[in-house]
């Protein structure tokens, strides 16, 4: 939990504000897994934290939504079309 806390606050995930007033603040709940290793050891412990989503209203409690993730084969692909193209 505390590396998932310092990655957080590293990357700048989330900001810390004051809560408005007669607001009520969005959930969070903590997730647990076993990593395990081919032979059935356990390779690490995994905690990671997320929001309970469903709770938020556009506008309200947030107003954009953005998350910075691609898949290989979409850059690949890109890059591909690119070179093709001679872009």
């Amino acid at each position: 939990m505390n590396e998932e806390m310092i990655s957080i606050e590293k990357n700048q995930t989330w900001k810390l504000v004051d809560l408005p007033k007669k607001k009520k603040a969005v959930g969070l709940k903590w997730i647990f897994k076993i990593k395990y290793n081919a032979d059935g050891s356990i390779q690490k412990h995994k905690a990671r934290i997320v929001v309970k989503g469903y709770s938020q209203q556009p506008r309200v409690d947030f107003t954009e939504t953005f998350a910075p993730v691609t898949r290989m084969e979409t850059i690949r692909i890109v890059l591909v079309l690119s070179a093709q193209l001679q872009l």
